[in-house]
């Protein structure tokens, strides 16, 4: 989840540069947050099925013996995609980190870095999302189901706070 909240952010902060001053007042705000939730909200859905979050479920969901051994299995390869997402993202995250302390940034070695941090944090994403579905597959029509009440649940909480 934090990933895809730094990978949002990321893609984000371009977009955000391009549009016109606002002011930042609560009304300015709350577009911001009703956005961001818009675009959210597929991704949220999927990863509703991550196997972390399966697993944590698995007496409600009365997960059997098999899926839960296959859903830890998934679970420990997205464990391993996310390392190697951070692994690979951390020198360019480092870089715009240092590149960002100077008084007149070379955007151009940012924007290079960006794009590198970009590319590794998508790479995780899609990884997860792969994962993600894998688990989804694992499951029964009821099972599904269940998720996706809890998972709709959770999206109208979420509207609700913001």
């Amino acid at each position: 989840m934090k990933g895809i909240l730094i990978l949002l952010a990321c893609t984000a902060l371009p977009v955000a540069a391009q549009q016109p001053a606002m002011r930042h007042d609560e009304h300015s705000r709350s577009a911001m947050m009703s956005h961001m939730n818009e675009m959210m909200a597929p991704m949220m859905g999927v990863m509703a099925y991550a196997p972390d979050h399966l697993l944590d479920r698995k007496e409600p969901l009365k997960l059997t013996a098999q899926q839960i051994t296959r859903l830890t299995s998934l679970q420990d390869a997205g464990k391993k995609a996310h390392e190697q997402c951070a692994a690979d993202a951390k020198p360019h995250l480092e870089a715009i980190a240092q590149g960002l302390r100077g008084a007149a940034p070379d955007t151009a070695a940012l924007k290079q870095h960006f794009d590198g941090a970009h590319a590794a944090m998508g790479k995780g994403h899609w990884a997860m999302f792969g994962i993600a579905m894998q688990a989804r597959a694992l499951l029964t029509e009821e099972q599904r189901a269940q998720v996706d009440r809890w998972s709709k649940e959770h999206g109208e909480h979420r509207e609700e706070h913001h």
